[in-house]
């Protein structure tokens, strides 16, 4: 494995991720190649959702001017958009190479806090991504929200990590056919010691310290930490369901956050479900956002 995807690879692999299912796929298949000479297959016999006709949008980014780091209408509203997936860490603002950063929207969070901006709309198409990071960002969202008005505009979905960052808003409006909730916590383990194996390699790992090799992928896992690593993510799926009711509160409880188990909803189900406010075309969402605050 090359340096650059030995770095990627520990950012998703044995790592909690807040993300749909099927884009952990899509990264498995990306790193299983580079990594292990083959394809991994994440989801078993799940069926793979299907994109629809009437899915994708156009975005929202040709109804404002950009300036600085805010998307910014002439009346005052922001515009902040969350695509792509979600990582802790970059050196940008807004999407880059498919990915959105934390620490960027956090940037941008806080200068809609300037008194220049009237209101705020994040744009999301997003699938989730990392835990790191999320929660912080979330509460970032949910104080600007209390000072502030703030919607969440989906123009396809806003999944896991990426509802998070969605039910911090005001309020979610969601299209016809998008989708968003995926309230839970998934990761993935590669176990290379048949391909290792295969290729002609016998490794000796040494470690001091009974849990230094945990998640290694030339190492048999050890008694308990099979179960150590589920109570790991029902705890951060329990912390999932608990923030979402508190920042919407009223709309869903954690209870029925946890009942989702973390499905996803489209359309009116979403709204039905208490995961989103109202279903509209986004454009015109965005449009009598902008008119009422602008």
């Amino acid at each position: 494995m090359t340096y650059p995807f030995a770095r990627l690879a520990s950012k998703w692999i044995d790592t909690p991720l807040m993300i749909e299912p099927s884009k952990a796929v899509t990264i498995a298949n990306a790193f299983a190649p580079r990594v292990l000479g083959g394809a991994v297959n994440v989801l078993g016999d799940m069926e793979q959702p299907v994109v629809e006709a009437g899915i994708l949008r156009e975005r929202l980014r040709d109804h404002y001017d950009r300036h600085e780091t805010l998307h910014r209408t002439d009346g005052g509203v922001a515009v902040i958009e969350v695509e792509g997936t979600l990582v802790d860490k970059g050196a940008f603002l807004g999407a880059s190479s498919g990915e959105t950063s934390y620490e960027g929207l956090s940037v941008q969070v806080a200068d809609a806090h300037d008194d220049s901006i009237k209101a705020v709309v994040f744009e999301f198409d997003s699938p989730g991504g990392m835990v790191d990071g999320c929660f912080e960002l979330a509460d970032e969202i949910f104080e600007l929200s209390k000072v502030k008005p703030t919607i969440a505009i989906l123009t396809s979905c806003a999944a896991s990590a990426a509802y998070l960052l969605a039910s911090a808003c005001g309020s979610i409006v969601v299209p016809r056919f998008g989708v968003v909730g995926s309230i839970g916590v998934i990761t993935m383990h590669v176990d290379a010691r048949r391909a290792a194996e295969d290729q002609g390699f016998d490794v000796t790992v040494f470690r001091s310290g009974l849990k230094k090799a945990d998640g290694h992928p030339l190492v048999e896992p050890r008694d308990g930490w099979s179960e150590e690593m589920q109570d790991r993510l029902d705890r951060m799926r329990d912390a999932f369901a608990e923030t979402v009711a508190r920042y919407r509160a009223g709309s869903i409880s954690k209870e029925s956050a946890l009942a989702t188990e973390a499905g996803v909803y489209e359309g009116q189900d979403a709204v039905d479900a208490g995961l989103a406010d109202a279903v509209a075309d986004p454009k015109k969402a965005f449009r009598a956002f902008v008119e009422q605050y602008g």
